[in-house]
């Protein structure tokens, strides 16, 4: 009983953790603080934790960390679609210089 409790309150304070970057990212789309690296880690970590519930039968640990799974799926899917238009906006460097740099070298 104790055992539960704890489980359902550590899922409770991870999860209420987790949701107001999920939200604010999906309600903003701004992408801009979020290492990918790291939010891969996380959520295949939440991955993996979830199955560990499943295959283990606990009920806190398949809630959380579904619920964190799912917000970690649709940040990374926000933050893919953020840096693609991002490198597709951005133009390569001229090597032969800018016009104003060469209107400076022929005066």
């Amino acid at each position: 009983m104790l055992a539960d409790v704890i489980g359902y309150s550590g899922s409770i304070c991870l999860v209420l953790g987790y949701l107001p970057q999920a939200y604010y990212t999906i309600r903003t789309r701004k992408t801009d603080g979020i290492a990918l690296p790291t939010f891969l880690l996380m959520g295949f970590g939440s991955l993996f934790f979830t199955i560990q519930g499943i295959l283990l039968g606990n009920t806190p640990l398949i809630i959380c960390n579904a619920v964190t799974f799912v917000c970690s799926v649709i940040i990374f899917v926000i933050k893919v679609g953020n840096d693609c238009r991002r490198h597709k906006h951005v133009e390569p460097e001229n090597s032969v210089g800018t016009n104003s740099e060469k209107a400076t070298e022929e005066v």
